[in-house]
């Protein structure tokens, strides 16, 4: 010890000691504190070493990035926990709507039909304190059909891609009421719709019949086949999200039984030809999804299988992509020859067999081409109901291919009915876009239309007689006042505003077609690909579907299909 106190504490008190870290001295300063101090070096007894260091001042380089990464770590903290909050209030509003107004015997009844891209955007925007709503529909969701392909190969959980519509309905001002069930008849004369449901539990199929003060018809339409042999039979629709889920299955069935002990070569060759019927952008996709789908998880799992397998993409019309410009054409033909995609133009199809499809070129004989797979994209027809409507009136529909319509998406002899969506005959294309904006636009319609109804039902309630000379004055001057109201609600004629078009080609690769400032704007490759994606994020109708693409994607990218 006393040896210790001879290094430490020297005849000086104080001694000047160097930093390492930036050569700046500081203080040491020794002092004893004992009860006693003996006389003896050697018989030490209470001396106590008191040592202070007085305060290091770093630099001011080193200052700086102390406040910035403290800066830093505050905003980022703050940042979490704001994000965290936020997405915890959104998923909890979304679970937990609140209370909503009962139906409303005053107020007019409003039957939507269908719950597609046209139905489901007008249940998104229309105010139903103005209605009472209901909506009749064979599903119980709406499917984002866009992004069906990725469904059909795995790339999405079905899940991902569909929406309750009772979701739409219980975030509504006023109750909705979601009937799951088929309309079967529309009586424009009696204003009345006739529903069955057709659900397995029911040994019987009831059927109800409701009255309806006005009618949305949007019933989309079903897949045509131009009656071609063995189409409806044998090849898989990619239409609603059991074809998808069929074609997956039918898919990996022809996998697995390429790979079983014993299968030919030209089994083999037969089992992982896979067939797209249609050019437009569906077949476009499905046949990119499957590319991708062979390349990035089949050459993993199944080396022995690759060599075998080959896609074939059929179309009827000269090129493929005919609402595309001639340089997103000739892309994505480039980007399929590339990725050993053959692509057969001004080729139809005459016939489905089982393992074979029969196709005639325009210049040429008819071939029979064996294959495990073959999935039909190949244009749309009216359904049944359709049909029958039409029948009842054949003095203004006259048009087979569809409904017709006013500029006001009135049915053509049934002022009461509005239709929307592929169910129409109009001069737009028969896409996702036409009918999503028809259904907004019907929804600021109705707007105006309950408007206009209460304004003529307070007319119609006046005491024209009033009560006295003064009362009548008064009552004709109320009519006036009402009645230059009605003449000021002017309904627009509806206007589709196109908002581009886009398509996946497969390989990480997509197309995009987009208006931009008065001009069409061309694109194709990785980053329109993330374009493409990012479009179809935000254009799903909520958190929860935005959520589970965005994680699907992530999935596949890190872990595969």
């Amino acid at each position: 010890m006393s040896a210790l106190r001879g290094q430490l504490m020297p005849s000086s008190s104080s001694h000047a000691l160097v930093s390492p870290l930036n050569r700046q001295p500081f203080q040491l300063q020794g002092s004893r504190c004992g009860v006693h101090s003996p006389t003896s070096t050697d018989n030490l007894h209470a001396d106590c070493l008191y040592i202070q260091m007085t305060q290091w001042t770093p630099s001011p380089k080193l200052n700086k990035w102390r406040g910035f990464l403290q800066v830093l770590g505050r905003v980022t903290l703050v940042g979490v926990v704001g994000a965290a909050g936020t997405f915890w209030y959104l998923t909890y509003k979304d679970r937990n709507p609140g209370p909503q107004l009962p139906f409303d015997p005053s107020k007019k009844t409003l039957v939507i039909l269908g719950s597609g891209w046209g139905a489901t955007s007008l249940l998104k925007s229309i105010d139903t304190t103005d209605y009472n709503t209901v909506v009749i529909s064979p599903k119980n969701f709406f499917l984002f059909t866009p992004l069906l392909p990725s469904v059909a190969v795995g790339t999405l959980g079905a899940k991902s891609v569909l929406q309750p519509t009772r979701y739409t309905t219980r975030h509504k001002a006023r109750q909705v009421s979601v009937i799951e069930a088929e309309a079967t008849a529309v009586d424009p004369v009696n204003k009345t719709v006739t529903f069955t449901d057709t659900s397995p539990l029911r040994p019987l199929e009831p059927t109800r019949t409701i009255p309806y003060d006005y009618l949305v018809y949007a019933v989309g339409a079903e897949t045509q086949t131009f009656g071609i042999p063995g189409v409806k039979e044998r090849a898989f629709f990619m239409k609603e999200i059991g074809d998808a889920e069929q074609m997956q299955t039918r898919f990996l069935d022809c996998i697995e039984t390429a790979a079983f002990p014993g299968t030919s070569e030209e089994e083999k060759r037969r089992l992982l030809h896979m067939v797209v019927v249609g050019g437009g952008p569906t077949g476009i996709e499905v046949a990119g999804e499957l590319h991708d789908f062979l390349e990035e998880d089949l050459k993993s799992w199944y080396p022995e299988l690759h060599p075998y397998v080959h896609l074939t993409l059929v179309e009827a019309l000269p090129n493929v992509l005919p609402s595309f410009s001639k340089e997103l054409i000739a892309y994505t033909e480039r980007t399929f020859k590339e990725s050993r995609i053959d692509i057969l133009t001004g080729t139809m199809v005459k016939g489905v067999n089982e393992g074979s499809v029969r196709l005639k070129p325009k210049d040429g004989d008819e071939l029979e081409v064996p294959c495990g797979l073959v999935v039909w994209a190949a244009g749309n027809t009216a359904r049944k109901i359709t049909r029958d409507l039409m029948a009842q009136l054949p003095e203004d529909q006259t048009n087979k291919r569809g409904i017709l319509v006013d500029d006001h998406l009135r049915i053509l002899g049934a002022p009461s009915i509005f239709a929307i969506g592929d169910c129409t005959s109009t001069s737009y294309a028969p896409t996702a876009q036409v009918a999503s904006q028809q259904g907004a636009y019907l929804a600021r319609m109705f707007k105006l239309i309950a408007k206009k109804d209460g304004l003529e039902a307070k007319l119609a309630g006046l005491n024209t007689t009033g009560d006295g000379k003064d009362g009548a004055v008064e009552t004709r001057n109320e009519a006036e006042r009402l009645k230059k109201q009605i003449d000021k609600i002017k309904r627009k004629p509806f206007h589709y505003s196109h908002q581009g078009s886009l398509a996946y080609i497969g390989s990480d690769k997509a197309i995009a077609e987009l208006p931009i400032f008065g001009r069409e704007w061309t694109s194709g490759g990785v980053a329109t690909f993330l374009f493409w994606r990012s479009a179809y994020l935000s254009t799903l109708f909520s958190l929860r579907n935005r959520a589970l693409v965005a994680g699907d994607w992530m999935r596949t990218k890190f872990f595969g299909r």
